[in-house]
């Protein structure tokens, strides 16, 4: 059984790392090389393309930080989470749910939902 908290931790973690050479080294200890991602804005495979993508939302979000909502859960080696981003001390406009499928206790898949964006005004 894959430890739900300490995958969810870590992956928020990572997502809340804006140094992309840490950010390469927790992706190593704690990803697949073969890892996945997709969500509704993007479908990315392998380090690079993940990390690039999570120094994206750095840019597009600085000063936006992930936080966990609620409790982590999981089965087998799936995990499951949801998580805010938004500013520091701030109500988070943006809310998501994901789901993670470990390999040997490593992260190998994620599928991100998007539960709550902003509407254009």
């Amino acid at each position: 059984m894959t430890d739900a908290k300490t995958i969810a931790r870590d992956y928020i973690d990572l997502w809340n790392e804006t140094d992309a050479k840490r950010r390469g080294s927790l992706m190593a200890s704690q990803w697949t090389n073969e890892a996945t991602y997709v969500d509704p804005l993007a479908s990315v495979a392998g380090p690079d393309e993940i990390g690039a993508y999570i120094g994206g939302v750095h840019q597009r979000f600085p000063d936006f930080r992930f936080a966990l909502l609620g409790e982590p859960d999981g089965h087998g080696d799936h995990v499951r989470f949801s998580w805010s981003l938004g500013p520091a001390g701030g109500e988070a406009p943006i809310e998501g749910s994901d789901v993670v499928t470990t390999s040997d206790g490593r992260i190998a898949a994620v599928i991100g939902f998007l539960d709550k964006v902003p509407q254009p005004a």
